[in-house]
């Protein structure tokens, strides 16, 4: 599995895991949600690590925690 597609389904995991859909996280990221969907549909090949800090403080969770996941062991 390559890292985009490590980082989308962490971000569909934590989604379902705590029942929020993509607009709302991207409303508590700060992002425009085309921003994330961009990264869940593929569209996004190289999302920058500020975006995905920003998708983690819509989580509340810190990058190490987000990275913390067997798909990037």
């Amino acid at each position: 599995m390559d890292t985009v597609s490590a980082v989308r389904g962490r971000i569909l995991r934590l989604c379902g895991e705590r029942n929020i859909t993509i607009d709302k996280l991207a409303s508590n990221a700060g992002l425009p949600p085309s921003s994330v969907k961009n990264i869940i549909y593929g569209r996004s090949k190289d999302p920058k690590i500020t975006t995905i800090k920003k998708i983690c403080d819509g989580f509340d969770m810190t990058l190490y925690e987000f990275f913390a996941f067997e798909e990037f062991q």
